[in-house]
């Protein structure tokens, strides 16, 4: 008679919810450095920042300079600024009304797949918008979460040495989408975008859209919070 050994289930990981409100493009680029460093170290759990930009065009490696539709002069006078970084995808919009995710996540050692990582990401978001009632989605070979043609999520990260994750995804809550006339996010011209409360028909919060992204997050990646 044999005795069949089952190994213990890991037991599941913590991550460091930190809430920072409206925060600069430029100072939160430099918090993830550091906060990778500090993962990659071990001095630190897994991480999610949860934030707001204030009007932000960024642009990923694989940007096209045509995919930016405004001059530096009217940037200037609709206080839009613009950043290189160094995520992942095309050009994209952050502002107000839009909960920015940082996850500063280590892979290892069993998610060292980005491909896996991007689907999870996206698997995580369909949740959130299922919270609100809605009918989260994907598009064949493009990324991100839609509802219908509508794009309410975007994601571009990083995987840096060591498998340690950066930058994100920006989800829509009550963002103003007149701001996307700037850019064709993510180079896609013939999709639009979506808000949470633009499809659900009222004003959703971004304390809302946290909480339900920590919990979806825990639901996908296991983990448990403890911020």
């Amino acid at each position: 008679m044999s005795t069949v050994i089952t190994e213990p289930a890991a037991p599941p990981r913590a991550l460091d919810v930190r809430r920072l409100g409206l925060i600069s493009y430029a100072d939160a680029l430099a918090l993830q450095a550091d906060l990778v460093a500090q993962r990659r170290a071990g001095e630190i759990p897994d991480t999610l920042l949860l934030l707001e930009h204030p009007h932000v065009i960024t642009l990923g490696s694989g940007a096209h300079d045509e995919n930016v539709l405004v001059s530096p002069e009217e940037r200037a006078a609709r206080g839009i600024e613009l950043f290189e970084t160094g995520r992942g995808g095309d050009v994209t919009y952050h502002g107000p009304g839009q909960l920015v995710g940082y996850p500063i996540l280590d892979l290892k050692p069993d998610r060292q797949d980005l491909h896996r990582y991007l689907r999870d990401l996206e698997e995580m978001l369909i949740g959130v918008l299922g919270e609100f009632g809605l009918v989260g989605g994907r598009k064949e070979g493009l990324t991100g979460a839609w509802v219908g043609d509508r794009k309410v999520a975007a994601i571009g990260v990083r995987v840096s040495s060591g498998w340690i994750t950066s930058h994100g995804f920006a989800l829509n809550v009550s963002t103003d989408l007149s701001f996307f006339g700037a850019i064709v996010p993510c180079g896609i011209r013939d999709h639009g975008v979506g808000s949470i409360s633009e499809e659900i028909g009222r004003p959703v919060t971004l304390a809302e859209a946290e909480a339900a992204v920590v919990r979806q997050m825990g639901r996908i990646f296991g983990h448990v919070p403890i911020g």
